[in-house]
């Protein structure tokens, strides 16, 4: 009996020991990263406004850029890509493609849009897509709308599944960390209530009918980076809320191309920077209460967006690279919307009707022609997709968390999502796995103080006025439901048992 009893309590330290040592055992984090150049050709469809327009010059490369987090059980991928936005559709084949290739699951790959003015067609419309519709709204779509470019749609989805592929297969164990920095004065809200009494878009730099502006900013640029355990820095995920509209000339990932440098030029070379952008569908670079000269669009004012937000970036990385740890869990959830389109009355529809079919169009305001070609495109979208289908998506890396809207959703929103939001480090990530146009805050579509054209219905923005506190209240409820993981820290200091440094334990010499 006292043999079996020694037996037993011999075990019980085995088995305790055991469990300290998985106790103390770290876990698993892989983190892999990697890229594609997806650039358009020269005379390719420059995207970017409600009529067409074309690549005529080359500034820098447009890519697909890709991050992989693994937590040992689950992975998740992270996609920014250099467009002005990519389809639903389009990032339905693009996941079936990497699930197939890496087993990844579809619903944890996030593909976001930068929604760079100066990226290649893929979109807004697909080919094909209005083939039975009549002829008149047949030419308005493939003629005078943005539309995508078959060949060109093949290389991005080709590029973005390479890039994940390759991604994946570079994870390696890893450290990570995540934090924020603050890039002031560079991104501006470009609505304003006027002395008229209602909102108005970019009135015009120094216009003194301007009251104040509509809507905030949020200046924090979010950061996740990864170093591997040799202590070499593999990559980032940098977020922050401001349209890509700089246009520092020609095919170009505009300000992000700086962002890219800034971190590189302080991190290595060879270091991969997935963007993924905030909630801007208000927000610009251009400061309309500016009180001097300068230039606002071009070279000047992309390296200024640009470097400002890479420094702060940067500056980030750093800090947390100290502390970085295992980022973990990882984890992915999203959910199905169903919203409403807005529609036009049939008093409007044929308003537009009759000024688009005018036998002189250069007779027509150049943006009453827009708006009415847009109407009759939205009737003819309606008919056939009265309701959108869309996602939201929450992706969790340790005590980071990207939430996802496919819209051009409007600042304000994003805030909401930080506030609300029971995770440290609160990501809004704006024009993710499929495009619904602007998404306004409800204020600003108050009848009284509301306006902007955001606010107008074209075929690209129509959802009904309550489709953004839908996104909110469903992306804050996916959030409640994951927990964040505790944000690595660097073990604390042991007792001190040493001796102060000799050669400062010196008294003053004043001889």
């Amino acid at each position: 009996m006292k043999k079996a009893m020694r037996g037993l309590a011999a075990f019980a330290v085995v088995l305790g020991a055991v469990s300290a040592a998985r106790a103390e055992e770290k876990p698993t984090f892989k983190a892999g990263f990697a890229e594609r150049d997806v650039s358009p050709k020269i005379g390719d469809e420059a995207p970017g406004g409600y009529g067409k327009a074309y690549h005529r010059t080359f500034h820098d490369p447009c890519k697909a850029r890709a991050a992989v987090f693994d937590d040992g059980a689950n992975r998740v991928a992270i996609v920014g890509l250099d467009a002005l936005f990519i389809r639903g559709k389009t990032v339905g084949e693009v996941r079936t493609a990497i699930e197939a290739k890496t087993g990844i699951p579809a619903g944890s790959i996030l593909v976001s849009a930068s929604h760079t003015h100066s990226g290649g067609p893929t979109g807004l419309f697909l080919p094909g897509e209005f083939a039975d519709a009549s002829p008149l709204v047949r030419d308005m779509v493939e003629k005078e709308t943005v539309i995508a470019d078959a060949a060109y749609l093949e290389k991005v989805k080709a590029g973005i599944v390479e890039a994940v592929v390759e991604a994946d297969a570079n994870r390696v164990p890893a450290r990570g960390g995540a934090g924020f920095g603050l890039a002031e004065n560079v991104a501006f809200n470009r609505r304003f209530l006027m002395k008229q009494g209602h909102a108005m878009t970019h009135p015009g730099v120094g216009n003194p009918d301007i009251v104040e502006p509509a809507g905030p900013v949020d200046p924090q640029v979010g950061v996740l980076g990864a170093w591997d355990e040799k202590g070499k820095f593999l990559g980032c995920v940098v977020n922050f809320a401001c349209h890509c509209t700089t246009g520092p000339g020609g095919i170009s990932a505009d300000y992000v191309y700086y962002i890219e440098r800034a971190i590189r030029g302080l991190m290595g070379d060879d270091a991969k920077v997935v963007f993924v952008p905030g909630m801007a569908g208000d927000v610009t670079q251009v400061d309309n209460r500016l009180p001097y000269q300068a230039a606002q669009f071009g070279e000047g004012s992309a390296r200024l967006v640009g470097g400002t937000v890479g420094a702060e970036a940067g500056k980030a990385l750093v800090a947390m690279e100290r502390q970085a740890g295992p980022m973990v869990p990882v984890a992915a959830t999203s959910r199905k919307l169903s919203i409403p389109r807005r529609k036009p009355s049939p008093e409007h529809v044929a308003a537009a009707l009759e000024l688009i079919q005018k036998p002189d169009k250069a007779s027509v305001d150049t943006t009453d022609w827009a708006f009415a070609k847009e109407t009759v495109v939205l009737d003819a979208r309606i008919a056939r997709e009265p309701v959108v289908e869309t996602e939201v998506q929450a992706v969790q890396v340790g005590p980071a968390v990207f939430l996802t809207s496919p819209a051009e959703y409007f600042c304000q929103y994003g805030l909401d999502l930080k506030a609300g939001s029971k995770f440290p480090f609160t990501f809004p990530v704006s024009l993710a796995n499929d495009v619904v146009g602007y998404v306004p805050h409800e204020n600003a579509l108050d009848p009284q103080t509301g306006g902007g054209y955001e606010t107008r219905l074209t075929s690209y923005s129509n959802l009904e006025p309550a489709a953004g506190r839908k996104i909110a209240d469903a992306l804050l409820e996916l959030a409640a439901g994951l927990t964040p993981g505790v944000a690595p820290r660097a073990p604390a200091l042991n007792p001190f048992t040493g001796k102060p440094w000799t050669y400062g334990d010196r008294r003053p010499q004043l001889d």
